[in-house]
């Protein structure tokens, strides 16, 4: 079989390595990839969706896999059923559960799924009154829109949610509104887990954990992620309640709606003394929650797939190796902010571990940053902390000019 994996990150590149060790997969590009990727598969310089979607229309692949949430916002899902080409991602009505934060939450309360009490709102000036009249403080400010993981501001008072209400409505226009969910503020810890959904029947992965703050300690602006790891043991006691209170119900609700999701769902959750509550949903694999996952995969990816799209995921039963998944980005320095690109990347001595390429391009031959996250490490370990110094080990080989990391990936304290 021959697969097309849609994306040019470090997810991307983990799920073409899943791909590749499947038994009945022959061929697997990545369109448009990156250097890294390039380096281990074949890359096409398809740089926007119609590219791809002629592409596909020619080359007619077995199966396509939609990475990224905007290609999946714009409808490419549809697109590809359409042409009969077999594809995992939801459709576009589907990807509102991620691309619109008020559509989840309106859902969610709709469908009496476990969140935070919230407001939201189109308009600046409403915003603004809420957060100076009504809003306990601390709160949660969300981007109704798709904010590549950094639509999200946490205030602590009326001030702070004024300059981030200001931030996420900058560019909203009569033409062109945009909205804020204000949200009340967990607490808790956060966890993830992926439904992998016919739309019908569903079966879930490991629980894992991103770090998304910039800093150790949990310090900082909010960016894509800076790390991973999985399995967390300590969220099991919650899963039942997570399958029948969250997973469940909101796939009754897609259903009910109109707008069936098949595909990963992504449940963003905090576990609370209330028992866990969802944070947020997402309409595909986490980065960098893959490259945490897919490493301890046992279960051919590719039958996983096939499952989603053929309606018979009822009959998979996921499979894990009996270890811990430590995943660590190294990014520019200024990101999520300005950074400079075109560091060389230099390795002093062998790795031992899986590297997983995002922000990087080519020049003479070496590598060079071309983002602002620049690459994954994923190292297995028998227990976290063994995987934790495998992943650190080869970080310090790693290097080039402004290189960023955090120190403590895995190290939270997952209590009540």
């Amino acid at each position: 079989m021959k697969v097309l994996v849609i994306g040019s990150g470090g997810r991307e590149h983990a799920v073409a390595e899943a791909f590749a060790r499947s038994d009945a997969v022959s061929k697997v590009k990545v369109a448009p990839g990156n250097a890294g990727i390039a380096r281990s598969f074949e890359t096409l310089p398809l740089n926007n969706m119609e590219q791809q979607l002629q592409w596909c229309e020619s080359n007619r692949p077995d199966l396509v896999f939609i990475g990224p949430e905007q290609p999946l916002e714009q409808g490419m899902a549809d697109r590809l059923n359409q042409m009969g080409i077999p594809c995992v991602g939801p459709s576009r009505a589907a990807a509102r559960i991620e691309s619109s934060k008020i559509f989840a939450k309106r859902l969610m309360q709709k469908y009496n799924v476990p969140t935070a009490a919230f407001f939201h709102s189109y308009s600046l000036d409403e915003a603004m009154d809420y957060v100076a009249d009504s809003c306990p403080y601390p709160a949660v400010i969300k981007a109704d829109y798709l904010a590549a993981g950094k639509g999200v501001i946490i205030v602590q008072n009326q001030a702070e949610a004024e300059d981030a209400l200001l931030q996420l409505l900058a560019n909203s226009s009569e033409s062109s509104p945009k909205g804020v969910v204000i949200e009340e503020f967990l607490q808790g810890w956060e966890v993830s887990l992926f439904a992998v959904t016919d739309a019908v029947d569903y079966v879930t992965t490991l629980f894992s954990q991103d770090h998304k703050q910039l800093l150790d300690g949990d310090r900082g602006p909010n960016t894509g992620g800076m790390g991973a790891f999985a399995p967390v043991w300590e969220a099991e006691p919650w899963r039942s309640q997570i399958h029948q209170e969250i997973v469940e119900p909101i796939l009754k609700a897609m259903r009910e709606e109109g707008c069936p999701f098949a595909g990963f769902l992504y449940c963003g959750l905090m576990i609370t003394s209330a028992g866990a509550k969802v944070v947020e949903f997402n309409c595909r694999l986490g980065d960098p929650e893959a490259q945490a996952l897919l490493p301890l995969l046992d279960t051919d990816f590719y039958e996983l797939c096939i499952a989603i799209t053929q309606d018979r995921v009822c009959s998979l039963n996921l499979q894990w190796k009996d270890e811990t998944c430590v995943a660590v980005i190294l990014a520019s320095d200024g990101y999520p902010g300005s950074y400079e690109k075109g560091m060389p990347i230099t390795i002093s001595s062998p790795l031992y571990n899986r590297v997983y390429y995002a922000g990087v391009a080519q020049e003479d031959g070496t590598l060079i940053t071309n983002g602002g996250r620049v690459l994954c490490v994923s190292a297995l370990g028998k227990d976290r902390e063994a995987a934790r110094h495998a992943a650190y080990n080869d970080i310090n080989k790693i290097n080039f000019a402004n290189k960023r990391f955090r120190r403590d990936i895995a190290q939270r304290n997952n209590k009540l």
